[in-house]
């Protein structure tokens, strides 16, 4: 834990005791000073570029997160943690977007010892170890935040949690100076999930039915419908939960389906990412092999560009 490499539940027992057991005068400094910093440093035009060049389809995604991190990192003293909760279908770019973030704020990216991934099918797999798995997730974040101030939590596939262990962490999410003797405002908390995919989908399809440019869809409306469906649905680890009753989540980050247009410079960045030649017929081929919705128009990508990379080898 604390790596992009999984840990077992009970290894996250055991790993959590040891990192809240690191309190001493570390905490105290870091409470009330700048220290701890911990190897963080931010290059947002970097970010920015990399997202231009290589994130496909996604005006909204680009608008903010950049938006989210500026706020965020241009206060000394943030009143609260950077939320984000990131939501869209499969292969829209979730993970590929929340790696390259965590690259450009610490040097060795996911392999940081300042970022910490959570999986609910690795880290929390039985519904009937729920309360131990929140004391556990507490003790984790508790004792990493002692550390590293600039900590950075992913939790992915949000909508696999089960319901009611994230609000365990609510206490971190707020506008706090401190708690449990840690400063925890200059963290950043980013929430994976497909939940609210079908909506976005949906709105999505109606601009396009409307002749609107996807361009035009309104983030506002977009939030509503994302936080009424994993608020509302039973199968989601934000169901009825207090991050979304209190509004701790800063930004909404909606991840738009994938037009064949999208698919196919998927596949030539892929290309180009193995080395290859790109070959037009090749990037025709796999962006056909694809299946797309709706049945009649098929307009949008069913996998979004998740499978590009295993495709090439059939058709090159």
């Amino acid at each position: 834990m604390g790596r992009s490499v999984a840990v077992p539940a009970l290894t996250l027992a055991l790993l959590s005791a040891a990192a809240a057991a690191a309190w001493d005068l570390r905490a105290l400094r870091c409470s009330f000073t700048s220290d701890c910093e911990c190897g963080f440093g931010p290059d947002l035009r970097g970010l920015e570029c990399e997202l231009a060049v290589a994130l496909v389809g996604q005006p909204l995604v680009r608008q903010q997160l950049m938006k989210g991190l500026r706020q965020f990192l241009e206060k000394r003293t943030p009143e609260k943690p950077l939320v984000m909760s990131f939501h869209g279908s499969t292969g829209t770019g979730k993970t590929f977007v929340s790696a390259m973030l965590v690259r450009h704020l610490f040097p060795e990216g996911l392999q940081s010892p300042h970022v910490h991934q959570f999986s609910p099918i690795v880290h929390f797999p039985h519904a009937e170890h729920v309360e131990r798995y929140k004391e556990n997730l507490k003790h984790w974040i508790q004792g990493n935040l002692t550390n590293c101030g600039r900590s950075v939590f992913l939790f992915e596939e949000m909508d696999k949690m089960h319901p009611g262990l994230i609000d365990v962490i609510m206490p971190f999410l707020g506008p706090s100076w401190v708690v449990y003797g840690t400063n925890y405002r200059k963290a950043i908390f980013i929430f994976i999930s497909n939940a609210g995919g079908e909506q976005i989908n949906e709105m999505t399809l109606d601009l396009w039915r409307a002749h609107q440019d996807r361009e035009e869809i309104s983030l506002q409306d977009m939030e509503a419908a994302i936080s009424k469906a994993v608020f509302e649905n039973p199968q989601s680890g934000f169901w009825k939960s207090g991050i979304i009753n209190e509004h701790l989540i800063d930004f909404v980050v909606p991840f738009l389906p994938l037009k064949r247009h999208h698919v196919k410079q998927c596949v030539i960045n892929e290309l180009v990412q193995q080395g290859l030649e790109v070959r037009q017929g090749v990037v025709q081929e796999v962006a056909d092999s694809i299946p797309y919705f709706p049945e009649e128009e098929k307009l949008f990508s069913s996998t979004g560009c998740k499978t590009v990379a295993s495709r090439i080898s059939f058709f090159f």
